[in-house]
């Protein structure tokens, strides 16, 4: 039975509201790759989940519009040729996927005037580098 996925310290998705399907994964797998359905895709009905606050929810139906279908998020996992494995790394995209989606925003940036003695050196440097353009050109002072 699949495990809860755990996006944080504080946010867990219970098993219950994933859904997987399984199917042929295309690329390598020698003799079995015709046989095993090694390909998962993993669902997770976003707006019907009561683990997010609706805060939360919104944020990340913000964040994630485009990726979801009916407010469902679906994960695509076929790297591996082990159905197992690409279990294991669905589960983990979907957890920095949602992670990143609930995560706040970044703090609004002040913006600053560069000090006077910043200002002088650019100046002065800007300076610097024309007299010695000027001096290949053969026009110094």
């Amino acid at each position: 039975m699949p495990d809860d996925v755990l996006v944080n310290e504080r946010l867990v998705i219970p098993a219950a509201e994933l859904s997987w399907r399984f199917s042929r994964s295309s690329g390598p797998g020698g003799q079995g790759v015709n046989t095993t359905d090694s390909r998962v895709e993993l669902s997770w009905n976003l707006l019907a989940s009561d683990v997010l606050s609706p805060t939360l929810k919104e944020r990340a139906v913000e964040r994630l519009g485009g990726r979801l279908i009916d407010g469902v998020l679906t994960i695509t996992a076929s790297e591996h040729r082990s159905q197992l494995r690409n279990r294991e790394a669905a589960e983990a995209r979907l957890a920095a996927r949602v992670g990143e989606a609930i995560a706040p925003p970044p703090r609004q940036r002040r913006p600053t005037k560069p000090s006077r003695g910043a200002v002088e050196r650019r100046i002065g440097e800007k300076k610097r580098r024309a007299q010695i353009k000027r001096g290949r050109r053969g026009e110094m002072d």
